[in-house]
């Protein structure tokens, strides 16, 4: 990939391509709980590049600020959030959730000029998400699956990974190292244990991918060796700009992830579990709240990982040697990021060197750079409209002369009516 391309994927501060792009979908801001109660703590966030802030005001609904007071400058995270608004703790200027000056005590006539930055605001599946982009271009809110699900359904985290999102996503795109770096943690895992899924994972490590765009993104099928008749395929789903959904493992819960930039060299990792049909077991969520499975275990007080760069991921280079751990790192969160880190907070990707297992990635960054620049066109970037949101990831064994873009056509296009195909 040359300069120009990359810059333009890597950077998404305001007025830069990709930054452009991104904001026009809802974005994920943070979990609904960091701002849990009308008139309490606000929180500060950067998003794409942006510095802002977040509250729930005295009727409870989200709002995202510009962190910054429109008079001096000061941030508003030392103001009061009381009545409906922040009150700047300098010189008493107050702004309600849509970034209005509502009061001026010194000069109460100057409230109309005063006005700050301000971004509408949703909730769904425990996350408030942003609207950042032009007004009149806000789609409807995000529809994927686990949007749509009662909280009982839906288990949500996030950790913070100290790397461009570009680099962190790919690594949500590439499933041809689920062979390797998670190999033998998987049979423990309380979300992949005890599934035939992992019999053919690791007897097949040379996958074989199909790609076909779609309207959403893309649909990578990974062919590995099923039985003596069939092949088994993980349909693997990417939609634009920042979601994947990862094939499911047997009748554990299905997943996926969000990656979202804080700026160029940082990225939020969303990570998502969830039953369309059922509600989560007690044993589940607890597994999942400790960190099993795409999730992770924290520094205290924060959302980085307790296995991070400052102490080399907790490394184990026994268990590396035992085969407990294939990279000495446990925990496929932390085995991804630290991999993913490791490149450099934005890779060099001048360097690399890519082979056929990447044809997903390379599509991906050219959708990405077309729909960029396509936007500055005139062109409306793809899946805007939420229906594109709809699919499905899956599992199967098919018969090995049978056609699975076909099948995936008819059983993955809209999963509300469809049963989870899963091995």
């Amino acid at each position: 990939m040359d300069k120009e391309m990359s810059e333009a994927l890597v950077r998404t501060g305001p007025g830069t391509r990709m930054g452009n792009l991104m904001r026009r979908y809802w974005v994920p801001i943070l979990l609904s709980r960091e701002i849990g109660e009308p008139d309490g703590p606000q929180v500060k966030v950067q998003i794409l590049g942006e510095k802002l802030l977040a509250f729930r005001d005295s009727e409870g609904r989200p709002g995202l600020i510009d962190e910054f007071c429109s008079h001096r400058g000061v941030s508003l995270y030392f103001g009061r959030n009381e009545e409906n608004g922040i009150r700047c703790a300098y010189h008493g200027l107050k702004f309600d959730r849509n970034g209005k000056c509502v009061d001026v005590p010194s000069a109460p006539h100057v409230c109309e000029r005063m006005n700050i930055k301000s971004y509408p605001c949703v909730e769904r599946a425990g996350m408030v998400w942003a609207y950042m982009g032009p007004p009149g271009k806000m789609p409807a809110p995000p529809e994927l699956e686990w949007c749509t699900l009662p909280e009982s359904h839906v288990f949500v985290s996030k950790r913070l990974q100290e790397c461009n999102y570009l680099q962190a996503m790919e690594g949500g795109i590439d499933t041809a190292h689920v062979s390797y770096v998670h190999k033998y943690e998987v049979d423990n895992d309380p979300m992949h244990m005890n599934t035939r899924a992992l019999d053919y994972i690791k007897a097949d490590g040379n996958v074989i991918f199909t790609i076909e765009k779609q309207p959403f993104g893309l649909s990578m099928f990974g062919r590995r060796n099923g039985d003596a008749d069939s092949f088994y395929w993980r349909v693997t789903q990417w939609l634009f700009p920042w979601f994947t959904l990862i094939p499911p493992f047997g009748e554990h819960v299905l997943g996926g992830h969000v990656w979202v930039p804080i700026d160029d060299h940082n990225c939020w990792a969303w990570s998502v579990n969830f039953h369309p049909d059922k509600p989560l077991s007690e044993q589940e969520r607890r597994d999942l709240e400790q960190g099993r499975g795409i999730h992770c275990e924290y520094e205290p007080g924060s959302f980085r990982p307790k296995a991070n760069k400052d102490n080399d991921y907790l490394i184990d280079r026994v268990a590396q040697r035992e085969k407990r751990a294939y990279s000495g790192i446990f925990g496929f969160a932390v085995q991804d990021s630290s991999l993913q880190e490791s490149m450099g907070p934005i890779q060099n990707h001048e360097a690399e060197r890519l082979l056929p297992t990447d044809k997903a990635i390379v599509m991906a960054r050219r959708m990405l750079v077309e729909a960029a620049i396509g936007l500055e066109q005139g062109v409306e970037p793809p899946a805007v409209n939420a229906s594109a949101q709809h699919v499905r990831a899956a599992g199967v064994l098919l018969e090995r002369g049978a056609d699975p873009l076909a099948w995936a056509r008819e059983h993955l296009a809209d999963a509300s009516d469809q049963p989870v195909y899963s091995i």
